[in-house]
C-alpha cells in the first residue's frame, strides 16, 4: 500500500472531485496524506478553464516536479480539465508527468495508481457523456461546510466557454443519490450545505420528464435535520421560474442568496454570446427575485471585453450595474479559448479588457461600501469559521457571504468560539471592506 497527496485546483465542483478521487484511493487502502511531501505518488486534478487557471494547474506541476527530481515525492498522475483539454501535449511537454487522466476517468484513480506504481505510463480518457459513479468523498473543506454536485457537464454551449468539452453534456444525479449523500453530510455534522453544479438551475431537465426539479430537491434537502444553512449557487437567469423563487422564499434553511451568472447585460452580446435572455430581462428578474424575497443577496459574474463589446456596449454595462446594485459582483477580463466560437471573433485586445474589468471592481467596491454602511449596528447570525493567528481574531461569515468567493466577519467575544457555532453579532465597523462587529451574550 502506498502514500498517496493530493491537490485539488480550481472550482469546488473539481474539488468534490478530488474527495471522491480520496475516498477510492483509501477505500482500496492506500493512505491519504495531507502534505504532498513523501508520497509515492502525487495527484494534482487541474483546472483549464481559462489561461489564469491553466498557468496556475502548470506551476502547481512544475512546483511538484522540483519536488519529485529532489526526492521528495514519487510519481506525478495529472487529472482533470487541464489533462481532458491536453491529451497529447501534458505528456509530450512535461515529461516530469507520469501519467494523466481525463475528466471522464476519474473512477479509475485506483488502477491509474497501481500502474504507475508498477512503473507503467498512464493515459486514460473514458467518456465525458458518461452518467456519474456514486461513491463517497473525503471532505477537505472545514466539517461544518461542505459542496454538494447535483449534476455534472453542461448543455448551454456559450460561445465563449470551453466547458462542454471538458465535461460533456448535462448529467443530472439521482435525487435518491443527492439525498442519501445529503444526510451523511448532515450527520458528520455539516451545518452548510452549498448546492453546486455547472448549472443547478437545470437540474432533472434531462431526466425523461424534462422537468426541472431543483425546486423539489431543495424542498427535500430542507427537511434533512442537521443543516441550518443549505446555499444554491450558479443558477443560470432564464431558468427561474416562480417554484424556484417560492421555495427560496419559504424555507429558512435556504439563505437569501443566489449566485446569477448573467456574464454582460448588452443584448446584442448577449445573443452574440449564445446566452439566453437580454438586458431588460435580467434587469425585471433581479427587481423580482428583490420584491418577492426582501433581502436577498445577488452575486453575478461579469466578463469584460467579450467580442462586441465596444465603448458604448461597456457603458451600458457599467450603468446597469450602478442601477441594479448587486451586492456580489466578479470581473474577469475575456480569456479567448481555443476550440470556442468566441475565440474566433473580433475583441479587444487584453489589456483593454483587463483595464475595463479593473472598472467595474472600482464601481462594485463603492456598491459594496455602501452595503457595508448600511450593516452598521445591525444584529446578524454569523456562522464562526475559524481564528485568524495572524490578527488573533475569530473571524465567520453571514448569509451574504459564501466561502473562499465573499468577504469575511471579524468577531470581537469575551469567550472562545467554537469552529461551526452560530452567534449573533452586532456590527460595529468596517476592516478592509470586511465587516466587524462584537458578538452578543445568548
Amino acid at each position: 500500500m502506498a502514500n498517496i497527496g493530493f491537490i485539488s485546483l480550481g472550482c469546488a465542483k473539481n474539488q468534490v472531485d478530488c474527495e471522491r478521487m480520496m475516498y477510492r484511493v483509501q477505500e482500496a487502502g492506500h493512505t491519504v496524506k495531507a502534505d504532498i511531501v513523501g508520497s509515492d505518488v502525487v495527484v494534482i486534478n487541474t483546472c483549464g478553464f481559462i489561461d489564469s487557471a491553466q498557468s496556475e494547474a502548470i506551476e502547481f506541476i512544475l512546483q511538484t516536479a522540483a519536488l519529485k527530481a529532489e526526492g521528495h515525492v514519487g510519481k506525478i498522475l495529472v487529472t482533470g480539465c487541464l489533462s481532458q483539454r491536453y491529451q497529447d501535449e501534458i505528456l509530450e511537454l512535461m515529461p516530469e508527468v507520469d501519467g494523466i487522466l481525463g475528466t471522464g476517468s476519474y473512477t479509475e484513480i485506483v488502477p491509474a495508481i497501481e500502474s504507475l506504481l508498477n512503473e507503467e505510463t498512464v493515459r486514460d480518457f473514458g467518456s465525458i457523456d458518461a452518467p456519474e459513479q456514486e461513491t463517497g468523498r473525503i471532505l477537505t473543506t472545514p466539517e461544518h461546510y461542505a459542496y454538494i454536485k447535483i449534476a455534472e457537464g453542461c448543455d448551454n454551449r456559450c460561445a465563449y466557454c470551453i466547458i462542454p468539452y471538458l465535461r460533456g453534456k448535462f448529467r443530472s444525479r439521482q435525487m435518491d443519490d443527492v439525498l442519501y449523500e445529503a444526510r451523511l453530510l448532515a450527520d458528520s455534522g455539516v451545518k452548510e450545505l452549498i448546492v453546486v453544479a455547472q448549472d443547478t438551475s437545470r437540474y432533472g431537465t434531462d431526466f425523461p420528464e424534462h422537468k426541472r426539479l431543483l425546486p423539489e430537491l431543495l424542498r427535500e434537502l430542507c427537511k434533512i435535520d442537521g443543516f441550518h444553512w443549505i446555499r444554491i449557487h450558479y443558477v443560470y437567469p432564464d431558468e427561474i421560474d416562480d417554484a424556484l423563487i417560492d421555495v427560496m422564499a419559504e424555507e429558512p434553511k435556504i439563505v437569501k442568496y443566489l449566485d446569477i451568472p448573467i456574464q454582460h447585460c448588452n443584448s446584442k452580446i448577449l445573443k452574440l454570446m449564445n446566452r439566453r435572455g437580454d438586458g431588460p430581462f435580467l434587469k425585471a428578474l433581479f427587481e423580482k427575485l428583490r420584491s418577492r424575497i426582501p433581502g436577498i443577496v445577488l452575486r453575478t459574474s461579469i466578463i469584460t471585453g467579450l467580442p462586441g463589446e465596444g465603448e458604448e456596449e461597456f457603458a451600458e454595462l457599467c450603468e446597469f450595474l450602478k442601477e441594479l446594485r448587486l451586492e456580489r459582483v466578479g470581473a474577469f477580463p475575456f480569456s479567448p479559448e481555443e476550440g470556442t466560437p468566441a475565440a474566433e471573433m473580433s475583441f479587444v485586445d487584453a489589456s483593454v479588457a483587463q483595464e475595463r474589468a479593473q472598472m467595474v471592481e472600482s464601481i462594485q467596491s463603492r456598491i459594496m461600501d455602501d452595503y457595508a454602511q448600511a450593516m452598521m449596528g445591525k444584529a446578524l447570525e454569523v456562522l464562526v469559521d475559524g481564528y485568524d493567528e495572524e490578527y488573533e481574531q475569530y473571524f465567520g461569515r453571514t448569509y451574504a457571504d459564501s466561502p473562499e468567493i465573499d468577504g469575511r466577519v471579524w468577531l470581537a467575544s469575551q469567550d472562545d468560539l467554537s469552529e461551526g457555532t452560530f452567534v449573533t453579532v452586532q456590527i460595529g465597523g468596517v476592516v478592509d471592506g470586511e465587516l466587524s462587529g462584537f458578538v452578543l451574550e445568548e
